[in-house]
């Protein structure tokens, strides 16, 4: 496994004057002089610069206390994740994995070297505990590809200790400022590098002060009819296109970010995965006034495959959560044979299976290429004439369209006698509630309040009948469970019981719809 640290730092500009006089900083006891570093890391990323324009970095570095490979994840201003690997001479698998979703087919390679002569301080508290490591950096950068510029600069260094106070770095600015030090204009080493060593006209627009945009893909989807474009492809939506590529863009941004969250074994990253690739292909069903379905349907067998592959992780969780709560909520005297210890061995081979498929997913080029297609459409948007309509028209109009078809299969569902009729009826009716939700969410920047609502009742439908479809699913896995110990010589006396509990939430889930139906239809206005 690599080794994960939370790294909290600020930096400052320096005049290579050195540290300014630290004495007096509040809860610092002591100064410790740790010597001088000499650091020699190597900077990866692809030709076009993919890592930096997510802010990421991926490096290769000697000297120091770590050296190593790093890659780091910005998590907020001044926060990093950063993830280690031993030395080697090529990058590992398993970083170069965690930045597949940004890197795809194109190639690794060193793009800066920085070498820094860092000259260390430790500021320590009364009892001797490390409280933030202080240190000037003298950095030569060289740029390895283009023209190979090179720059210099020293800058300060604020990290704070592991496990520390953020609120200790606050005090320790305030005493940098008083002595007229400025934070850096760069969020990096490697930001500034790329900044001050690339070819001036790259300079001159402004491109190394966020690093380079990230390219439009080589791969297109499907060729669909011209239309005049009025939408924009950033900046605040105007047109109903604007807004439904606003939707689109938002979970494609998601997708790529948590991919390895999901890698990684991120608790709760599968489902955020999961409801984005749901999100992404409810909204073109949705919107196929906007955008042409004759392009987005592939994409959304796509996304549909991509979600079934998160989902066989995923629900496994949910039932293992579900059927463990209700394991532990049971009186002792229900409880009869190994049903804990059948129900961890369950789950845990479950998981051990989804995930170790997942990965794979995540490498295929089934999965790469949808990634690939998702950045093409949205350069080069398959718009429809209303896409360029205001946005009040097309985005209610295909809200209440959805809400229409929930309508319809809620009132079939509670028309049926309970049973397998009314179950699968129920689960149909869940999954447009879903899909409604979807589309009023993306709506609800142009629609406003009844939107927002729509988007509550949808959730609190969704809840109800999410319950009464885990319901179901339980009472499956808990026959097969049952099966599986009485073959095994064990009782199947607790799996019966927590059936018939069951049973019961999903009388009760039934029972509550009609009144919580009732009242969503009477709150709907759009």
């Amino acid at each position: 496994m690599a080794d994960i640290k939370r790294e909290i730092e600020r930096k400052y500009e320096s005049e290579e004057n050195g540290l300014p006089d630290l004495t007096g900083v509040p809860g610092v006891a002591s100064i410790r002089d740790r010597g001088v570093a000499h650091l020699d890391a190597t900077y990866y990323d692809t030709a076009d610069e993919r890592l930096a324009a997510a802010s990421l970095t991926l490096r290769r570095r000697t000297g120091g206390s770590d050296a190593g490979w790093h890659l780091k994840f910005p998590v907020a201003p001044g926060v990093r994740d950063e993830i280690r690997e031993p030395l080697s001479d090529t990058v590992p698998g398993r970083l170069a994995a965690l930045v597949r979703s940004r890197v795809r087919d194109r190639d690794l390679q060193p793009v800066v070297r920085l070498r820094s002569e860092r000259d260390v301080r430790h500021l320590v508290d009364t009892d001797g505990g490390l409280l933030a490591e202080i240190s000037v950096d003298t950095v030569d950068a060289e740029r390895l590809t283009g023209d190979g510029g090179t720059a210099r600069w020293t800058e300060i260094e604020v990290e704070l200790a592991d496990g520390g106070d953020p609120a200790f770095l606050d005090t320790v600015d305030e005493h940098l400022r008083e002595a007229g030090l400025r934070p850096s204009k760069s969020a990096s080493k490697l930001a500034r590098a790329l900044a001050e060593t690339a070819p001036d006209t790259t300079r001159a627009h402004g491109r190394a002060a966020h690093g380079p945009a990230a390219p439009a893909p080589a791969t297109a989807p499907a060729a669909a009819p011209k239309k005049k474009r009025t939408t924009r492809a950033v900046g605040t939506p105007v047109t109903a296109g604007d807004h439904v590529l606003a939707y689109v863009r938002a979970q494609r941004d998601a997708l790529v970010e948590l991919d390895p969250a999901v890698r990684q074994d991120v608790p709760d990253s599968v489902h955020r995965m999961r409801v984005a690739t749901r999100r992404l292909r409810s909204t073109f069903r949705s919107f196929g006034t906007v955008l042409a379905r004759a392009t987005t349907d592939p994409v959304g067998a796509d996304l549909k495959w991509l979600a079934a592959e998160l989902g066989r992780d995923r629900d496994q969780e949910v039932l293992a959560h579900r059927l463990g709560s209700a394991l532990d909520d049971l009186p002792a005297a229900l409880v009869s044979g190994p049903v804990a210890g059948r129900l961890t061995a369950w789950s845990d081979a479950g998981h051990r299976g989804a995930h170790g498929r997942l990965n794979g997913i995540l490498d295929s080029r089934r999965y790469l290429t949808l990634l690939d297609t998702l950045d093409a459409l949205l350069a080069d948007p398959p718009l429809r004439g209303k896409a360029s309509a205001d946005p009040a028209g097309p985005l209610a109009k295909a809200v209440r369209k959805d809400f229409g078809k929930v309508a319809d299969l809620v009132g079939q569902a509670l028309d049926l006698p309970p049973g397998r009729n009314r179950d699968i009826a129920l689960h149909e009716a869940r999954k447009k509630a879903k899909r409604t939700r979807y589309a009023a969410e993306a709506a609800a920047p142009a629609l406003g309040k009844p939107a927002k609502a729509l988007i509550k009742s949808m959730q609190s439908l969704q809840s109800l009948l999410g319950d009464h479809q885990d319901s179901v699913m339980a009472r499956l896995t808990l026959r097969e469970l049952a099966a599986v110990a009485h073959a095994a010589g064990e009782s199947a006396f607790t799996y019966g019981v927590l059936h018939g509990r069951e049973e019961r939430r999903a009388e009760l889930a039934e029972a509550a719809l009609p009144k919580a139906w009732t009242t969503i239809r009477k709150d709907t206005a759009l």
